[in-house]
């Protein structure tokens, strides 16, 4: 998509704090974080969001969610926990149209 913000970061044309990547998925820092740890899980491909996956994206969605758990070991909240959240739609918080995931934890004793 040519105004997506998601795609010019995994094409590099907009700065972003890249913390993973590889040919199908990227992993940035979140600019406003909800969490000490606040990244995004986003496939390179564009996809607007949940309501446009199709069969064929099966993989995909797999793979977002392993990088996910590779990420969070890495950040070091694998073992403590973290929480992924998939916003759907204007009226499901969805405010950048390229489907990603948003990986938050590092909160102490589990608070908020």
């Amino acid at each position: 998509m040519e105004n997506c913000i998601f795609c010019k970061i995994a094409q590099k044309e907009v700065p972003s704090e890249i913390i993973y990547e590889d040919e199908k998925v990227i992993v940035f820092k979140d600019l406003n974080p909800k969490a000490p740890v606040h990244l995004l899980v986003v496939p390179r491909e564009h996809i607007a969001s949940v309501r446009e996956l199709e069969e064929k994206d099966k993989e995909i969605i797999g793979e977002l969610f392993l990088v996910a758990k590779k990420v969070a070991e890495k950040e070091g909240i694998g073992e403590s926990g973290y929480k992924l959240a998939v916003n759907v739609g204007e009226g499901g918080g969805q405010e950048v149209f390229h489907l990603h995931i948003h990986l938050l934890g590092g909160w102490k004793n589990g608070k908020r």
